[in-house]
Order: C-alpha cells, then sequence, then structure tokens
C-alpha cells in the first residue's frame, strides 16, 4: 500500500518441627512462577533519522511485511518501499528512529497533511505513518513506545489531534489503535496510480 507524501509469608501455627517445616517450605517458590523473572526491558530512545539511515529504514519495513505477510496479515508488502521513498519523507516530512542500546528497533513517518487520505484539512493534526517494529529485537510493548513518541512530537507542536489510518480489511490492527484510544472516523478509497485502488479506515485521537 503507497501514496505520495505531501509536504506477597506464611505463620506457623504447631509444633516447633512443623514450624520449621514451614519455613523451609515458604522458601520454595510457587511452581507456577519462574524462579528467575526477566527484567524489565528499557524503554527505547529515539531520534530523528537521517540519509545514513536509508538502508536501516527499507530493512525495517520490508521485516515488518514479510512478519505480516507470513501471519496472513493485509497490509504491507515486502519490496513496496525503497530508499528513495524515505529520502523523499527526509526532505517532506520527519522520520524517528526508536534504539534498544545500538540497535534499531523501529521507526515511524511524521506527516503534517495527508490530503491523499483526508483531503484539506487545517492545520490541527499530525498524520503517524510506517509505525514499524524489528519482531527479532524489539520486545513485547516495542509498538506502543513508538506511538507515545509520535504523540509527544505532535504535541510538542501545539497541534491537538493525531492521525493514521490502515487498510480496511485489517481488523487486527483496528483492534490495536482502539485499544490505544484512537477512534475510526470514517473511510476512504485511495487511488494514486502506483498500484491497485484501496479502501484505509482513518483514526485519530484527541491528544489535548
Amino acid at each position: 500500500m503507497t501514496r505520495d507524501i505531501p509536504s506477597a509469608p506464611q505463620t506457623a501455627t504447631a509444633s516447633a518441627s512443623a514450624s520449621a517445616s514451614a519455613a523451609a517450605d515458604s522458601k520454595v517458590p510457587p511452581l507456577d512462577l519462574p524462579l528467575n523473572p526477566p527484567p524489565n526491558p528499557p524503554p527505547p530512545t529515539f531520534r530523528r533519522a537521517t540519509e545514513a539511515d536509508l538502508p536501516t529504514l527499507v530493512r525495517l519495513r520490508d521485516a515488518a511485511a514479510t512478519w505480516q505477510v507470513s501471519r496472513g496479515i493485509d497490509q504491507w508488502t515486502p519490496g513496496e518501499m525503497t530508499e528513495a521513498h524515505f529520502r523523499a519523507a527526509l526532505e517532506q516530512a520527519e522520520i524517528w528512529l526508536a534504539h534498544l542500546g545500538d540497535h534499531p528497533v523501529g521507526a515511524w513517518e511524521l506527516w503534517w497533511e495527508d490530503p491523499a487520505a483526508w483531503g484539506p484539512q487545517p492545520p490541527t493534526a499530525a498524520y503517524i505513518h510506517r509505525l514499524m517494529t524489528d519482531r527479532a529485537m524489539a520486545p513485547p510493548g516495542t509498538g506502543r513506545h513508538l506511538l507515545a513518541a509520535a504523540e509527544a512530537r505532535i504535541a510538542t507542536t501545539g497541534r491537538p489531534l493525531a492521525r493514521l489510518d490502515c487498510l480496511t480489511t485489517n481488523t487486527r490492527l483496528h483492534t490495536y489503535y482502539e485499544s490505544a484510544g484512537y477512534t475510526p472516523t470514517g473511510r476512504h478509497h485511495v487511488t494514486t496510480g502506483l498500484g491497485d485502488p484501496y479502501t484505509v479506515t482513518l483514526f485519530e485521537k484527541q491528544l489535548h
């Protein structure tokens, strides 16, 4: 899918031996809990992408698309986005990269207008596109960190709305965005000349 980018102890109560036994038992962890639970991973850090990141962006997009296709998710296709697309996005919009340590684990684009899907609009929203995570490196919940960071960036501009879209057939992603506070506002049939027409569902979230 493509379109142009616009500008808790026990108590012992019996004999001493019973008390000692209870104390020993209290040291045995429950069988349904891990003996050594893994630590919570740190949140990702974020920075603006540059031209040097173009190969990384293509790799992240293709990896996300391949993961979707392998699970029967109707959204992206590998090979759709080249370095030329991301170069244009760097010039006309913003691209942000998420890192865990030295490893890039996700990215998103932020557009200031999207007339192809939303039509002419006053400057009250920004539009989140290509929110993607590296499933091989990113721990669960990374996508929500990315979404929250994109919303925080929008809020710094004074615009009160975050908007995004996804294919109308991708009901799994609809549920994900609704659980993150987004409300569907309509549908739009997109014809770009770059491929087959498609229909997207439009979502928005009030930030302040």
